[in-house]
């Protein structure tokens, strides 16, 4: 790890240099991974990428928090998860989608990759309405 909050790819190294990359890509890399499994309906973003999104910007590594520790690289996820998946199962397979398109992407080893359910997704409100009435 470098001091500048900078990861350094543990690759040999050559006459060519370095190569760093910095917190953010791993956030954007790791969002995109975990949007994709099967049974993710959203990844939570907080107020701030809220606003930049309705400005036109995508926030691309909303939902994710990289942290770099002694240990070594921590990420946390968080996700609304689609109504009736195993959260569990659904949880396993970011957490491996996520591993294994960072370590293919940038070649970093994550010590961590903890799962946030932060929230369950319906397919329409009619359901929701329903499920909260029969309760």
């Amino acid at each position: 790890m470098s001091d500048n909050n900078v990861l350094e790819m543990n690759q040999e190294y050559t006459s060519l240099g370095k190569v760093e990359i910095a917190p953010e890509v791993i956030e954007v890399i790791a969002s995109i991974a975990a949007s994709e499994v099967d049974g993710v309906s959203s990844m939570r973003g907080n107020f701030a990428s809220g606003v930049v999104e309705r400005l036109g910007k995508k926030n691309h590594g909303k939902g994710v928090k990289v942290e770099l520790t002694d240990e070594g690289i921590k990420l946390d996820v968080y996700v609304t998860m689609k109504f009736g998946v195993s959260i569990p199962k659904v949880a396993k397979n970011i957490q491996d989608n996520v591993r294994q398109t960072l370590a293919t992407m940038t070649a970093l080893e994550i010590d961590e990759v903890n799962i946030h359910v932060v929230g369950v997704h319906f397919e329409t409100q009619k359901h929701e309405v329903e499920i909260d009435q029969e309760m």
